[in-house]
């Protein structure tokens, strides 16, 4: 592709572009906004690429692409970290060979996630580089840089997104493809990639080391810029905030940093000095202000006010001036409702005649909660809902306790609800436990993705498929039923009353695909019918 053509690119879309320039063997993730685009823009442009359970396994598969010698991209939402750090925690001590990109898309703001966490203090406790682009410009770019920078001193890196960054377009002008050297080979390495102590105590050093080297390297990476100004106001800005900072103070000198970990110091230290005052502009927590506080630099941070949400042009001239008087109130959006036809409303109306107490977990029909349901009592993360049900369950008097239901999706149940099951079985409460799995056969909430659950692959080809019913079965849940609520609902709500009213361990399957799905999941069978058929194996008619 000619270094000349300009694109307009969302962030996450030049993020596929770079990867696929860079010769990803394979990129591994799980649907999350604001992250979702990029493995499947990735897929669309040619690049292999697969949605896995969950973003714990995602990273896992990218290591033994690595340690086979090929480039590898996992992607996910903030919160998707959590799920994912076991894995990297561990994976900063080994010895990397292909390149490993690790995207986390953060949502300042909380536009679609259960919480706000500010991903940069990943880079520092997992003792992994950090990246972190202004614009989708720097996000093609920086992606480059991150795998060759993850092959040179074999960590993974970390490639920070924001909502802003993920989703506006601005223009790309790509390079040549840049891909690896590295054929896949497998080269043993057991005291590199076996992190027994005796081996990982060494590993430990080595990585704190390998951070001083890219520490030195990063006080001229290229990947920090400063934007010469009056030097009578410097500011400190990197990702969104570096847009924002040149709107609100554009004659200010700038300095956008782009590896945020570990920080170019002696640089940020010459910065500081060359200005008569010096603040920190940055979206979230207050970590560089911090850093740079603790190392004896006179800089200035944002009122703990700033701290909340996303900052804006407003916002940032508020904290140039030091204004800290209460903000205009945000207009009002319209409420989120479950979709009209949705099957999760004949469960939530049977949930709210029932009185029952809801353990709720991550999805649309979290919009359960909200009226004229109101019939979700808690949610906490992806999975929660069978651990919090069964924690109400062994604690509540009985009637109460028999009142309890956890609620789940299918895709949220292939993500994290398994070990909830082996936990009900394993740790049954007196009264027995009820797990509601509202199935609508897609990954609704993120924009209707597949999963393990539906039969379909990341680009909907047919693969084998999770049954549920078989597995509740073979891991002890010896009550399974399944019921389209829509089809009967009378039916639904004696099968859940029923359960409720049991001292026994129970699964109920709400099972009738999304309504927005439904379309494209037909779309799909009549394709695959009409495959068979071609190849001499039709017994039936396609669908219609």
């Amino acid at each position: 592709m000619a270094s000349t053509e300009r694109l307009l690119l969302s962030g996450n879309e030049a993020v596929a572009l770079a990867s696929l320039h860079a010769g990803v063997r394979l990129g591994t993730g799980y649907p999350g906004t604001p992250s979702t685009e990029i493995l499947e823009a990735f897929s669309l442009i040619g690049g292999p690429a697969q949605w896995s359970p969950n973003e714990k396994v995602a990273l896992e598969v990218a290591l033994g692409v690595s340690f086979a010698g090929g480039r590898t991209l996992v992607t996910m939402k903030h919160v998707g970290v959590n799920v994912a750090a076991d894995p990297l925690f561990t994976a900063a001590y080994i010895d990397l060979t292909g390149g490993l990109v690790l995207i986390s898309a953060d949502d300042p703001g909380m536009a679609s996630s259960q919480n706000e966490q500010d991903n940069r203090h990943y880079a520092r406790a997992a003792i992994v580089p950090m990246l972190e682009p202004a614009d989708s410009q720097e996000a093609y770019d920086f992606t480059l840089a991150a795998f060759e920078l993850s092959e040179r001193w074999r960590v993974p890196v970390i490639l920070r997104m924001t909502t802003r960054i993920c989703h506006a377009k601005t223009e790309v002008i790509p390079g040549e493809p840049r891909p690896s050297t590295l054929e896949p080979h497998f080269q043993r390495d057991i005291p590199g990639r076996v992190m027994i102590p005796a081996y990982a105590r060494p590993a430990h050093h080595k990585v704190r080391a390998k951070m001083e080297e890219i520490a030195r390297w990063n006080e001229n990476s290229g990947l920090n810029r400063i934007y010469p100004g009056d030097k009578s106001l410097g500011i400190i800005a990197s990702g969104i905030s570096v847009m924002h900072a040149r709107e609100a103070a554009p004659d200010a000198t700038l300095l956008a940093l782009g590896v945020t970990w570990p920080l170019p110091m002696r640089m940020i230290t010459d910065f500081v000095n060359s200005v008569d005052r010096c603040i920190v502009i940055e979206e979230g927590d207050h970590l560089l202000y911090e850093a740079l506080t603790v190392a004896g630099l006179k800089v200035e941070g944002k009122p703990e006010m700033y701290r909340f949400s996303e900052l804006n042009v407003t916002r940032v001239r508020r904290i140039i001036a030091g204004d800290v008087s209460p903000e205009a109130p945000r207009p009002r959006g319209k409420p989120p409702e479950l979709c009209q036809g949705c099957s999760h409303r004949e469960v939530f109306e049977a949930l709210s005649r029932l009185d029952c107490i809801v353990s709720g977990d991550i999805g649309c029909y979290t919009l359960g909660v909200l009226p004229p349901f109101e019939a979700m009592d808690t949610c906490v993360c992806m999975g929660a809902a069978i651990g919090v049900g069964l924690g109400l369950r062994h604690v509540l008097p009985e009637a109460e306790a028999r009142r309890v239901v956890s609620v789940i999706g299918d895709s949220t149940f292939v993500h994290s609800g398994l070990t909830g099951i082996a936990e009900m079985v394993y740790n049954p409460p007196p009264t027995g436990h009820v797990v509601l799995i509202v199935d609508n056969s897609t990954t609704a909430m993120t924009g209707r993705q597949e999963h393990p659950g539906t039969g379909r692959s990341l680009n909907h080809e047919p693969t084998n498929k999770m049954d549920f019913v078989a597995v509740c079965k073979a891991m002890g849940v010896k009550n399974v039923e399944v019921v389209d609520p829509q089809k009967d609902e009378a039916k639904f709500e004696e099968i859940l009353k029923d359960m409720m009213a049991r001292d026994e361990l129970s699964v109920l399957i709400a099972e009738r695909p999304c309504i927005l799905a439904v379309p494209l999941i037909r779309k799909l069978e009549k394709a695959e019918a009409e495959k068979r058929c071609a190849a001499g194996g039709c017994a039936a008619a396609p669908v219609e």
